[in-house]
């Protein structure tokens, strides 16, 4: 493993993540039936910097931000139309109207550039996250990429942003890298989990050994203890990965053999085999993982990005009066 590292530490700037993939194909019933009028990844909230957004624009800034230059949205077949009509500037006319108001004129320019980065491709089955993945098998072609979660927002504890980390981890190990955050015991069952040896040089990352979707608290302290964790804290998925090609070659393995948990491909299945074949580090992500796909997390996300944002102290005031009566 050492000599892997080693090897990986010399190459790190010579292979750029240029690309991400964000998922947002599934039918969003958690929000049902708030669903059947918007889909779940083009929920309003009000972002950090005071401008309110769909969810997916707060995730595509993000990935742009950390230097990816091309993004490819999975989507239900027939549903790239909606966020197309997001994704455009104002019309000349409508940029007369608002020539006082400079504000939406930059978010106008930057809906412009985020366009022009976006790809779409339908997932033609609901098939389970792995085979939404599979999708972008030849958009993403032979290169590692990003992959992010169309219903997840990401705050960093740092400058950096969670993704700027991700990457930045992939740029000293070149493997796979998966996210991850230390978990209570009581809540593992949400995530897909993980452990392996800490890597001496680099605290907070792991060399992975075993992944499992979603275990049991019984299976997890028999094979998912991490050295150097507290009893009853584990290693759990934070939401994003980097991931190289040989993703696709295990998954299409599954597809073909028609390997499925719960009836579905699942993408932590192919994890764990790309983790056998060609090792994969672990990284702890300074920052929260937040998922807006439910209708308390939605409640959640929005109050997290309040309590980080340009807004701050007047929500923390009116929060103070609202919870003093």
């Amino acid at each position: 493993m050492r000599s892997r590292i080693q090897f990986a530490t010399i190459t790190r700037s010579i292979i750029m993540i240029k690309k991400a993939v964000i998922t947002a194909a599934g039918r969003g019933t958690r929000q049902y039936p708030a669903t059947n009028a918007v889909q779940k990844e083009l929920f309003p909230l009000v972002d950090r910097d005071g401008i309110t957004k769909p969810t997916i624009q707060i995730i595509v800034e993000e990935a742009l931000a950390a230097g990816i230059e091309e993004v490819c949205i999975i989507v239900q077949p027939g549903m790239e139309g909606r966020f197309k009509e997001h994704f455009h500037s104002l019309s000349k006319q409508e940029v007369l109207t608002s020539k006082n108001k400079p504000w939406v004129l930059k978010q106008s320019e930057l809906l412009e550039r985020l366009q022009q980065a976006i790809t779409y491709i339908p997932q033609t089955k609901q098939d389970g996250f792995g085979h939404a993945v599979y999708c972008a098998r030849e958009w993403v072609g032979n290169q590692p990429f990003l992959l992010m979660l169309g219903d997840h927002i990401y705050i960093s504890g740092q400058k950096e942003s969670c993704a700027s980390q991700l990457i930045e981890g992939f740029r000293r190990f070149n493997q796979s890298i998966y996210a991850v955050k230390q978990t209570p015991a009581e809540l593992i069952y949400l995530f897909g989990t993980v452990t392996g040896t800490p890597i001496a040089e680099k605290p907070g990352a792991y060399q992975l050994t075993h992944v499992k979707e979603k275990p049991d608290v019984t299976y997890a302290r028999q094979h998912l203890k991490t050295a150097g964790m507290p009893d009853d804290i584990f290693l759990t998925f934070f939401g994003m990965h980097i991931l190289t090609p040989g993703i696709f070659a295990v998954l299409q393995e599954h597809i073909e053999q028609n390997i499925r948990e719960k009836e579905e491909i699942q993408l932590t299945a192919a994890q764990a085999e790309l983790c056998r074949r060609e090792g994969a580090i672990g990284l702890e992500i300074d920052g929260l993982r937040l998922d807006m796909g439910t209708p308390f997390g939605f409640l959640e996300t929005q109050m997290a990005l309040a309590l980080h944002g340009v807004f701050a102290h007047d929500f923390n005031q009116s929060f103070r009066k609202l919870s003093n009566g």
